[in-house]
């Protein structure tokens, strides 16, 4: 789960994901996650993985495993 300091910073990235064709989804935070705008990029971990090496950090907040 990657979480955003804003809004416009979680919309930007899904539209980067989408162009560059990144796995995962925005959804509400988790209730145990609180920060910034509330929304996050939720990814499976293989594909956390696999992408991990090639996003750039400056893009998200934080990355936080979420255990389901």
């Amino acid at each position: 789960m990657l979480s955003f300091a804003s809004t416009a910073r979680a919309m930007g990235w899904e539209k980067e994901c989408a162009a560059r064709g990144i796995p995962g989804r925005i959804i509400p935070l988790p209730g145990e996650i609180t920060a910034g705008c509330g929304l996050g990029w939720r990814m499976l971990p293989e594909d956390w993985e696999a992408w991990n090496p090639r996003l750039d950090g400056a893009g998200y907040d934080a990355a936080t495993p979420v255990m389901q």
